[in-house]
């Protein structure tokens, strides 16, 4: 049986992990079983954050709502209830950023859905 030489298969496999290890400190970029253990950690806690990242911009978005909210003398919740009632299909992101950018128009949703 002749002989099988695997030198661009192992080195383009360990070039892979190295590439994804650029900028991780000591050992962890250099040492090829250290840097994978850490790409792999590093690709598990970059999964999760990008979920985490969904949940709290939601949480942002209710924060300031309610905040907006409470100055008309509304809470989230009542607000949120009135907006399904009356059948004003605005997200959470749009109605925070008008809250922010634009509060005349706030005052307005929240009228319109109070009737």
């Amino acid at each position: 049986m002749t002989r099988i030489k695997r030198g661009n298969v192992a080195r383009n496999r360990r070039k892979k992990i190295f590439k994804l290890a650029q900028g991780f400190r000591g050992a962890h970029s250099k040492l090829f079983r250290v840097a994978k253990q850490q790409v792999i950690k590093a690709l598990r806690y970059a999964y999760r954050g990008r979920k985490n990242r969904k949940r709290n911009f939601r949480r942002l978005w209710i924060t300031r709502i309610n905040a907006a909210s409470r100055t008309q003398g509304i809470s989230y919740s009542q607000l949120m209830s009135n907006l399904k009632k009356s059948q004003i299909g605005i997200n959470r992101k749009m109605l925070s950023q008008i809250a922010i950018m634009d509060s005349s128009t706030f005052e307005a949703i929240i009228a319109q859905s109070s009737k």
